[in-house]
């Protein structure tokens, strides 16, 4: 079946058109929506099939594998022409006078739009949301993919639409939508600024750096090992930072002596000394002698008198 040159396949709409942008008919609005002007014979033909209000199409560019979608605004454009957005021809990458296929559709309503701006420009407008808004009201539908045009104060500013649910292509007329912005793309996150160290601050904060006191030196704290290869009957006692030696060892020596060391638990060696070779197993008397013998080694000698002649002091000779 033919009408006006044009063919329509059964009961759905499809249509092959030239399009031209809306500069060359006086109806500017349609720069700043997502509609399109038809022909009159398209409305008789879409009233005769009992369309779906509201009127939705699928503009397709074979050529180039683009598809998008719109609403339609009015049917007073010439046979075989329809008028479109600049930006909608831009983004079928279609040129004046090249034919593009238009089929009736039927799109879900929309919960969710994400929405990317090209320029950081539109964030600085005083009120964004409530331009968008006004804006969509002049929109049927979106496409994932598209980028549409926003006219404000003498400005276009242009948007990519990132994502569409639940479906690519939704119908926004009478929906609640949810709307959320991606960052621009020409967004770049502001370095952190360095701030700069006055000059003797560095210096002050490594004078004002709590020094860590240095460890005191702790005699005797070492492990003393007897030169006879038996196994030792105690240990040293700790001593402490203030390296006091007021506290006694501490035996901890299995709780029966050995008969060895029965003679060194009797006399209680003094602190601080060091046993070696066979001294252990002597017998008290004989550690006293030793001492005594030590000491009076260790006594230092009487130096004799000198001679001193013409003194008057008599001197013997036997010294």
């Amino acid at each position: 079946m033919y009408f006006g040159g044009y063919g329509y396949h059964g009961m759905s709409f499809e249509q092959k058109y030239r399009c031209y942008p809306a500069s060359f008919i006086d109806k500017p609005q349609i720069e700043s929506g997502g509609k399109i002007i038809m022909p009159p014979s398209a409305l008789d033909r879409l009233a005769s099939l009992h369309i779906d209000y509201p009127m939705l199409f699928e503009l397709s560019n074979p050529a180039a594998q683009r598809v998008s979608h719109c609403g339609v605004l009015e049917f007073i454009a010439e046979e075989g022409m329809i008028y479109m957005p600049y930006w909608m021809m831009e983004n079928m990458l279609l040129q004046e006078g090249d034919t593009v296929q238009v089929k009736n559709v039927t799109l879900p309503k929309g919960t969710y739009v994400k929405l990317q701006p090209h320029t950081t420009d539109f964030l600085d407008i005083s009120n964004p949301k409530a331009i968008l808004e006004t804006t969509l009201r002049n929109f049927s539908c979106l496409t994932t993919g598209d980028s549409i045009m926003v006219a404000y104060n003498n400005k276009k500013y242009y948007i990519d639409i990132v994502e569409t649910k639940p479906s690519n292509a939704i119908s926004i007329i009478e929906t609640d939508c949810e709307v959320d912005f991606a960052p621009p793309l020409d967004f770049k996150e502001p370095e952190k600024p360095v701030a700069p160290v006055p000059l003797g601050k560095a210096a002050a904060e490594v004078q004002e750096a709590p020094v860590e006191p240095e460890p005191k030196f702790n005699p005797f704290c070492g492990v003393g090992r007897r030169l006879d290869g038996k196994p030792q009957k105690y240990e040293p006692p700790p001593v402490s930072s203030s390296g006091s030696k007021d506290k006694q060892p501490v035996n901890r020596g299995s709780g029966q002596p050995s008969a060895g060391s029965s003679s060194q638990s009797s006399s209680r060696q003094s602190q601080g000394k060091l046993v070696f070779g066979s001294n252990v197993n002597r017998s008290p008397k004989e550690t006293q002698k030793e001492a005594a013998k030590a000491t009076k080694q260790e006594e230092p000698k009487k130096e004799e008198p000198k001679f001193q002649p013409f003194s008057g002091k008599k001197y013997s000779l036997k010294g």
